[in-house]
């Protein structure tokens, strides 16, 4: 039987599933390369390992929320994301969901803390 830090982890995680794609919307309204996203979340209080960013970029990227870039004037090859006019509209749908979602799961709880 699982204990309830190994249960709270598995659901802290389901959360977290659900709601990185709209941190990592909220951060690319300029050009971003996928090392400094993971600098910016991390900074932000959302950790994210490289090893599910980028396939997560990927997957925005051919939905058509994103587009990217490579940029090669540097010292090493960049590939830089952006949010698309589509990508935004799917973030501001996003963020008005969770929002409404907060405010219910306010209501529900009472706002308890335990």
């Amino acid at each position: 039987m699982e204990t309830p830090e190994e249960i709270l982890n598995g659901l802290s995680q389901e959360l977290r599933r659900g709601t990185i794609v709209m941190c990592v919307l909220a951060q690319l309204a300029e050009p971003r390369y996928g090392y400094s996203l993971v600098q910016r979340l991390t900074e932000a209080g959302m950790p994210t390992e490289a090893g599910t960013l980028y396939p997560l970029l990927r997957r925005l990227e051919k939905q058509g929320l994103l587009a990217s870039q490579w940029e090669t004037d540097g010292a090493k090859p960049r590939k830089y994301y952006a949010i698309t006019p589509q990508g935004t509209e799917v973030y501001r749908k996003l963020l008005k969901q969770w929002k409404e979602m907060a405010e219910t799961i306010e209501r529900i709880t009472g706002g308890e803390e335990q």
